[in-house]
C-alpha cells in the first residue's frame, strides 16, 4: 500500500519543520520551515471533510441510546448487559486511535478511511439481519467499532496541520460533526421503525454512513510529508507531566461521559414516564446543542482563553450539570436538562483535540500523540456504561447513585485536567493555555 502523495495540485508542497526527529532525516540538509496556511478556501474544506468523518466516528457511537431501548424491549435483557455492545464499539472508536494516527503520520490518510468506512458500513448491514445478543455484540460492537476507530485520526491529523492561531476553532467546528451525527443517525433509526421495520431503518442508516465517507475522502488533502519512520507509540512523551495529567483527565472524563448518552432516555421514560418516541426526542435535544456550542468555544479558546482553559471549566459545569439531573422529576424539567447538557457536553467534547493540539509542539506527531491519548481512554468508555448499569442494576432499577458516580468522576477530571494547566504555567492564574 503506498503513502498518499504530500503534495496536491492547486496547493503548495509540504514541508516539515528544520529540525528533523526520525531516522529519515537523518543526515540531509536541513528544510525550509513548514508554515500552514491557517485559513483560506482549501484549509477550511478540509474542515469540512472531519465534519463528515466526525459525523460518522461519534456521531454513530453517541445514539446508541436508541439501540439501547429496542434491544432492551426485544431481547429481555438487563442494562448493563446491553451496554456492552455500544461500550465495546466506543472502546475500539477509541482504542484503534494510536494505529489508525500513525498511519496518518506516515501519509496513508485515504487508504486509512476507506479501510475503517467499509467496516462501518458492512457492521452497520450485519447489525440490520441479527436477532441474537452475541451476533449484535459482534456486528454492532466488533465490526462498527474498529471501523469507526480507524476513520477518526487521519482528518484530525489533517486539520492540524493546516492551521496554528486558529486551530482551537478549526478542531472545535470539525467536532460538530459529533452532534450532527448524533441528530442524523438516531432520527433515521427511530422515525423508520414504525414505517419500514428495524432492519431495513438500520440499513438506511448504513447508506448514510456510505455517502458521508465518500464525501470525505473525495475532500481530504493531506499537507505534511509523511513521517514513515519513527515508533508506533512516543514512550517519552509519558515523562512529560502535562501530558500525563492530560491522560489521566480524560480518562477520567471518558469514564463517565457516556452514562448521559446511554441512559437519558431510558431515564425519561422510566422514571418521568416519557413515550418511547418522546424520550429518544430528548436524546436529538441533548445531542443537537452540542452542535452550536463546539465552534463557539474553539472561536472563545482562539481568541480569548486558551483551550485547556476552557476544557477545564466545561468539564467543571457538566459534573455539576449531572449532579444537577438528580432533581429532575418533571417533563419540563427534563427538556431544560436536555438542552444544558447538550450544551455542556459539547463545549467539554469540542476542545478535547485542541487541548492536546496545545501541548504538542510537532504538527507531525499530533496523530500519533492524540492516538495514544486516545487508546488509553478506550478503557475508559468500556468500563463506563456498564458501570452505570450495573450500578442502576444494583440499585433496584433507581439511576440515584449512577449520577452521584458520574458527577464526582467527572467534577475528577477536571480538577486532574487542571493539575496539566497548572504544571505548563505554574501559579498564574491568567495565561491563555
Amino acid at each position: 500500500m503506498a503513502a498518499e502523495p504530500d503534495t496536491e495540485k492547486g496547493h503548495p508542497a509540504s514541508r516539515t519543520p528544520s529540525q528533523p526527529d526520525d531516522a529519515e532525516d537523518a543526515g540531509r540538509a536541513p528544510r525550509e520551515e513548514f508554515q500552514p496556511p491557517d485559513g483560506g478556501l482549501f484549509a477550511w474544506s478540509q474542515v469540512l471533510a472531519g465534519i463528515f468523518i466526525n459525523m460518522l466516528a461519534w456521531g454513530y457511537p453517541s445514539t446508541f441510546g436508541v439501540y439501547q431501548l429496542h434491544y432492551r424491549d426485544t431481547l429481555k435483557l438487563p442494562e448493563s448487559q446491553i451496554s456492552w455492545i455500544g461500550s465495546l464499539q466506543v472502546f475500539l472508536a477509541f482504542a484503534m486511535c494510536t494505529v489508525s494516527g500513525r498511519l496518518a503520520d506516515a501519509g496513508y490518510v485515504k487508504s486509512t478511511i476507506l479501510a475503517g468506512s467499509f467496516l462501518v458500513v458492512f457492521g452497520t448491514f450485519m447489525t440490520s439481519l441479527c436477532t441474537e445478543y452475541w451476533q449484535i455484540f459482534l456486528a454492532q460492537g466488533l465490526c462498527t467499532g474498529l471501523g469507526l476507530g480507524i476513520i477518526f485520526m487521519p482528518p484530525l491529523s489533517v486539520i492540524n496541520s493546516y492551521f496554528v492561531t486558529k486551530r482551537s476553532s478549526a478542531l472545535a467546528i470539525s467536532a460538530t460533526g459529533t452532534g450532527l451525527g448524533s441528530v442524523v443517525f438516531p432520527a433515521t433509526i427511530q422515525y423508520l421503525i414504525p414505517r419500514i421495520g428495524f432492519p431495513w431503518a438500520v440499513r438506511c442508516a448504513a447508506f448514510v454512513a456510505l455517502f458521508v465517507s465518500i464525501l470525505a475522502v473525495l475532500i481530504l488533502r493531506p499537507q505534511l510529508r509523511p513521517r514513515k519512520s519513527g515508533p508506533l507509540i512516543e514512550w517519552d512523551a509519558f515523562k512529560e507531566g502535562p501530558y500525563l495529567l492530560y491522560i489521566l483527565g480524560a480518562f477520567l472524563f471518558f469514564w463517565a461521559l457516556y452514562f448521559g448518552f446511554f441512559y437519558i432516555n431510558a431515564y425519561a421514560r422510566n422514571v418521568i414516564h416519557f413515550s418511547t418516541t418522546d424520550s429518544v426526542q430528548l436524546l436529538l435535544i441533548t445531542n443537537g446543542m452540542s452542535v452550536p456550542s463546539r465552534p463557539l468555544v474553539g472561536y472563545l479558546a482562539d481568541q480569548h482563553f486558551g483551550p485547556i482553559n476552557l476544557y477545564t471549566f466545561h468539564t467543571l459545569v457538566l459534573g455539576c450539570l449531572i449532579f444537577a439531573w438528580t432533581g429532575v422529576t418533571t417533563r419540563t424539567g427534563m427538556y431544560v436538562f436536555a438542552v444544558f447538557f447538550g450544551l455542556a457536553n459539547g463545549a467539554a467534547q469540542g476542545l478535547f483535540a485542541g487541548s492536546l493540539a496545545s501541548l504538542t509542539k510537532d504538527p507531525r506527531k499530533m496523530g500519533t500523540r492524540f492516538g495514544m491519548v486516545c487508546t488509553i481512554v478506550a478503557f475508559a468508555s468500556l468500563a463506563g456504561p456498564p458501570t452505570a448499569g450495573a450500578i442502576i442494576d444494583k440499585s433496584g432499577g433507581r439511576y440515584l447513585w449512577a449520577q452521584v458516580w458520574a458527577g464526582l468522576v467527572i467534577v475528577l477530571a477536571a480538577v486532574t485536567i487542571a493539575a496539566a494547566r497548572y504544571a505548563v504555567t505554574g501559579s498564574k492564574l491568567w495565561v491563555k493555555i
